[in-house]
């Protein structure tokens, strides 16, 4: 079997990292690898549908860089939810199955895809979220400080910082958690 190239690799964020780097004015990051980069179709409603700081620039972002949306039953049922109830159906964890339910049909594409889920939300982290063996869950810290790592950005910290001055509640958990007794 043949070693993996960026062109086998689908960045996957939810909808948490792409509120963070739209609030530090840093989408680009998402391309800096060198991976594709695709929504779900879930996350996409998710980050757009009520007005919201960042929700304008996403569409925007979304549109002008021609990002794929990926189309998941989760959100094909949930809109049918919408249509049969008054009541909105829960959208608790929707857009995290929607990215499960897209990351599990890459197992089966010649040759497999191997999938990045870029995730922020703690509970995710700590979740027995399953994804196939070739994908794997990363989260924006995670992910900001891999491409300081490589030299594509100067400081994570200050992209984390941009977000928070410009008025995202990024969470302040860390993972792995930082141990002060070391």
């Amino acid at each position: 079997m043949s070693e993996p190239t960026v062109d086998d690799v689908v960045l996957i964020p939810d909808a948490g990292p792409l509120i963070t780097l739209a609030y530090a004015e840093s989408l680009d990051l998402l391309f800096k690898p060198g991976w594709s980069v695709a929504l779900v179709d879930m996350v996409l409603h998710e980050i757009t549908r009520i007005q919201t700081p960042s929700s304008e620039q996403l569409a925007h972002w979304v549109e002008s860089e021609g990002v794929p949306v990926l189309p998941t039953e989760i959100y094909v049922r949930y809109q049918n939810a919408l249509k049969k109830s008054p009541v909105a159906p829960s959208k608790s964890n929707l857009g995290e199955l929607a990215i499960q339910e897209a990351m599990s049909r890459f197992v089966l594409a010649q040759p497999p895809k191997i999938g990045v889920f870029l995730f922020e939300d703690h509970k995710i982290a700590r979740a027995a979220f399953v994804l196939p063996d070739t994908c794997r869950k990363v989260s924006t810290r995670a992910y900001l400080l891999f491409l300081e790592q490589k030299g594509w950005i100067p400081s994570a910290a200050d992209i984390e910082r941009k977000a928070v001055q410009a008025g995202r509640l990024f969470s302040a958990l860390r993972f792995p958690p930082v141990r002060d007794d070391v």
